[in-house]
């Protein structure tokens, strides 16, 4: 069995080309089948739940719950190729990029921050002093359209990849569909009763070996808050320093064990997909002078989205009491239109360098593609930063 090439890309981001290239893995728990696995929360109303859904499997409608969802799936592709740049990856740091810089040492690029090049934060910033939506540069990213995405591709690529809106700008809204979406579900080991009689409750406790209890006075616990305010969460230290507050919110004393908050399923399978779209590729236009230049440029795309596939599948790192590993090898197709597909192995990272390189290369021979690693350095705002402040989570 063959491995994808370029040829392969250019053939499929062509007209009449594939529609889409899926990528699916079975997946199972790190501790073997008997162990339950944490899956995405999600908040309705006022408490924590699981994602339930009917799916289809095995020749019949079945119960699943989603482990992860499309937009966690694609941020850990863009936190592995975040980290590869940092790393000074000799193909990926050719990619363009914004970076968001803080007064304090913070860097977050556009495929750190979750609108990617539309996001509140860089529009909030400023460019040498120049509000950023006053740029030029940056007005060219608003006043890119599907027709002509040129500005973007060269700027933030992966706000063509996974996505982008605009939502908040006036008129001419840019909005740009996910090219890549990806998603892990698990098939429910129970299908007889309610999905929710499935679910298992976690327990927590906190043993403090100086006591399990610490009775300190209403003076004494406030004094204590107010040596760490300017670290507290504001509702921290609300917690620990009112009349009425609780020596737990500093972190002393001991916690009974509880049961009370979501722990986990059992599933009888696990799935992992991907599906890159072809056709909502092949909507894309690069401005340039020959139908062979916009091919390439979406093959670069593609390209890019394969090499970021290789990476993050291969960190299966979701959240605590979610480990899991392959249970088998990733089933790669490609849709060659009327019900026929061509299979391939999945790309070692070496080959989705080596293919990614290749894409850059030829855009840049046969479309003028500039990718050289240039970073539109956007300064972040201060009083944004200011008045930042990190809540407790139910992780």
């Amino acid at each position: 069995m063959s491995t994808i090439t370029l040829q392969h890309l250019l053939d499929a981001c062509s007209p009449g080309g594939a529609s889409v290239l899926t990528s699916v893995t079975p997946l199972e728990p790190a501790a073997g089948p008997h162990a339950s696995v944490a899956p995405a929360k999600f908040v309705s109303g006022s408490k924590s739940v699981f994602a339930y859904e009917r799916r289809f499997w095995n020749g019949e409608a079945v119960t699943a719950v989603l482990i992860d969802s499309k937009q966690s799936q694609n941020n850990r592709l863009e936190a592995v190729v975040s980290a590869a740049i940092a790393d000074g990856d000799p193909v990926l740091t050719r990619t363009p990029r914004i970076e968001l810089r803080f007064e304090d040492g913070q860097v977050y690029s556009d495929l750190d921050l979750p609108h990617r090049a539309f996001d509140g934060q860089i529009r909030a910033g400023t460019i040498n002093g120049e509000t950023v939506t006053s740029v030029e540069e940056y007005r060219k990213l608003r006043d890119a359209t599907v027709s002509h995405a040129r500005p973007l591709l060269e700027r933030s690529p992966m706000t063509l990849l996974l996505g982008g809106w605009d939502a908040s700008r006036k008129s001419h809204q840019g909005r740009y569909r996910s090219i890549l979406v990806g998603e892990i579900i698990g098939v429910l080991a129970d299908q007889e009763g309610g999905p929710e009689t499935s679910q298992s409750k976690r327990g927590g406790a906190r043993i403090d070996p100086v006591g399990m209890r610490i009775d300190l006075t209403e003076k004494n616990r406030k004094a204590i808050a107010d040596t760490q305010k300017h670290e507290l969460s504001d509702g921290t230290y609300k917690k620990a320093s009112g009349r009425n507050g609780k020596v737990s919110s500093l972190g002393l004393g001991g916690i009974p064990p509880s049961l009370e908050q979501l722990g986990g399923v059992t599933c009888q399978a696990i799935i992992r997909s991907h599906v890159l779209s072809f056709a909502a590729l092949r909507s894309l236009r690069f401005g340039c002078s020959t139908p062979e230049g916009d091919v390439a440029c979406r093959a670069v795309l593609a390209a890019l989205a394969l090499n970021g596939l290789a990476r993050s599948d291969a960190e299966l790192l979701l959240r605590a009491n979610c480990d899991l590993v392959e249970a088998g090898p990733s089933v790669v197709t490609l849709d060659r239109r009327y019900g026929s597909k061509e299979s391939f192995e999945p790309l070692s990272l070496g080959q989705a360098q080596e293919l990614l390189s290749a894409a850059i290369e030829n855009a840049e021979r046969v479309a003028g593609l500039t990718w050289d690693g240039s970073v539109l350095v956007v300064d972040g705002n201060p009083d944004i930063l200011a008045a930042a402040a990190d809540e407790s989570q139910d992780d």
